[in-house]
């Protein structure tokens, strides 16, 4: 009969198993006791109102171009992307219009008003709606004649009851995707939104150093996340995401159900992130607790250098899918994959980031969008052996006129994974 590991552990006896807890509470005790680790976020700048009315304005610019009478966004990043203002989504419509001619409006319940304009950085334009009304008779009412037989945009992750809404109150109208509008605005990030992100990745990153040595055999991935957690709220950042894989449950990219400890000799992948005024970290980082073994030596040096060709390999002009290829190929090469398969790389190379976590465009080997100049990235090439182990090592990057820029060093060495 095949046993999981706490079933061995409890198997071994319990002067081991008394042995890892003082381990783990030696740990606790350090970490408790350490000096308080300090904000590394109160010079952050948050997005300004003129950033905002830019973005509106842009908007604007790319919805005349596409010949678009008005966008609608809902709750979530797009809203908080164009208004600043932070809502979240529930059955009840709460978003903006956004006309051709850069005016604006916010569509929300009526009782919500004062919380809506608490808010709000500029614009007062605010249309409300009761409980026993329809909102989408707002969006029309603002929209106008002029969009009796118009395209209306919506933003690509709006929720087909408001779809559904806006086409029915607007039966003329034709209702398009407005990807090429928000694309437009947000994969290109300004110099405001890349600082920070250096400063979210900066906290992530130092989070990291600071629970390596604490990370002891016998401690189970809640108690590393919260660790996690506990360091990136210390140093100013909201956790968002810790994601703690221990031995062969790293080789689930997003883990399992499987209950698993730290153990001597085996791999610890964690997938963590954190937010900075609404902007995202995601950062990977994979070591042994103790010698590593011949295998999960080679393995992490391979995935070591598919980050390296994923850096050589992005410029602007490049297709995004180009990059994905190259490492992929180079796995092929080494006697992984090929393509998606196990083991090897069975996930896209990385993904695009800013407001969200994941955001358009990947490196998927399908995606012919060229690289631009203020594009974000992850870089992460994992690798994963089921039944074994996996590695992943990640890191974002933003593309300048020449190249990638990386937001953190890529990890020195499995031995020194944190230099």
């Amino acid at each position: 009969m095949r046993i999981n590991k706490r079933q061995f552990l409890v198997a071994t006896g319990t002067a081991f198993a008394a042995l890892s807890q003082r381990h783990v509470l030696a740990a606790r005790s350090e970490g408790e006791n350490a000096v308080e680790l300090a904000s590394m976020t109160d010079g952050a700048i948050p997005i300004s109102a003129d950033e905002h009315r830019q973005r509106i304005q842009k908007a604007a610019q790319l919805m005349r171009a596409n010949d678009v009478a008005a966008l609608v966004v809902e709750s979530g990043s797009a809203l908080t992307y164009f208004t600043g203002i932070r809502w979240w989504r529930s059955e009840r419509f709460v978003g903006a219009v956004i006309m051709a001619d850069g005016r604006f409006c916010i569509v929300a319940p009526f009782f919500e008003e004062p919380s809506i304009r608490e808010q709000m950085q500029f614009g007062d334009d605010v249309r409300t709606w009761h409980e026993d009304e329809n909102p989408f008779e707002q969006v029309a009412d603002f929209i106008g004649p002029i969009g009796a037989k118009a395209r209306i945009a919506v933003e690509e992750t709006v929720r087909y009851f408001i779809v559904d809404g806006i086409d029915a109150a607007m039966p003329k109208a034709t209702v398009v995707s407005g990807a090429a509008i928000t694309r437009g605005c947000r994969m290109i990030k300004s110099k405001a939104e890349l600082a920070l992100m250096q400063v979210a990745n900066d906290v992530t990153l130092r989070a990291y150093e600071h629970i390596y040595p604490r990370v002891v055999p016998g401690m189970t991935p809640g108690e590393v996340s919260s660790m996690m957690n506990d360091a990136t709220r210390q140093l100013g950042g909201t956790p968002t995401f810790a994601i703690a894989l221990f031995g062969p449950a790293s080789a689930y990219p997003h883990g399992t159900r499987q209950p698993q400890v730290v153990e001597k000799g085996g791999i610890v992948l964690m997938d963590c992130g954190c937010s900075v005024h609404g902007y995202q970290s995601d950062i990977s980082r994979t070591w042994v607790v103790g010698k590593p073994s011949p295998q999960q030596q080679r393995v992490w040096q391979t995935v070591k250098r598919g980050q390296e060709l994923a850096l050589e390999t992005i410029r602007p002009g490049v297709a995004a899918g180009a990059v994905d290829q190259t490492v992929r190929q180079f796995y092929a090469d080494t006697g992984f994959g090929p393509g998606y398969q196990a083991p090897g790389l069975t996930h896209r190379l990385g993904h695009g980031i800013g407001m969200d976590g994941h955001e358009p465009i990947n490196f998927v080997g399908n995606e012919q969008t060229p690289i631009a100049p203020g594009m974000c990235f992850s870089n992460e090439p994992g690798m994963y052996l089921p039944g074994e182990f996996g590695v992943r090592l990640e890191d974002c990057l933003y593309v300048d006129d020449k190249g990638p820029v990386l937001f953190t060093p890529l990890t020195p060495s499995l031995a020194h994974p944190f230099g």
